[in-house]
Parts: structure tokens; sequence; C-alpha cells
């Protein structure tokens, strides 16, 4: 099954992605969400994890440092 994405969640920044989720979870642990509801928001919100785990790991693939003689390697603190 192919994974659809939208413009939206193209342009979507890692901050307002984990502002949604927040506001996901605060959705389903209101009693009053409704099951159908709650079955929705929990797939919106797997959406977002994936799309979450994915920008963190090319972001993470990216970070590299500039060694002294002018080679790269993996960002180290």
């Amino acid at each position: 099954m192919a994974e659809k994405k939208t413009n939206d969640q193209e342009e979507l920044k890692l901050e307002e992605a984990f502002a949604r989720l927040d506001a996901i979870a605060e959705k389903l642990e209101n009693r009053e969400t409704s099951l159908e509801d709650s079955f929705q928001l929990y797939q919106q919100g797997m959406e977002l994890l994936k799309y979450c785990s994915s920008r963190l790991d090319t972001v993470e693939k990216k970070i590299l440092q500039i060694n002294e003689d002018g080679t790269f390697s993996e960002f180290s603190r």
C-alpha cells in the first residue's frame, strides 16, 4: 500500500508535527471522544510518527563534522 502524503505534510516542520501529536494525544485522552474518532486520531498520529521518524533520520544523516584535514565524519559531542 502506497503511503499518501498531502502537501500539508510535506511542508510540515518537526516542531509543528510534534505539536499536532500533542493535540492528538490530548483528544485521545478525552473520554468524550468517540471510538470512531479515536481510531481516526490514532491513524493520524501514526502517520505523523512515521513522518517525524523519517525526518529525524534524514537530519541525523546530514549532521557531519568537518575534520582538520577537510574530511567529514559523524558529528559527536
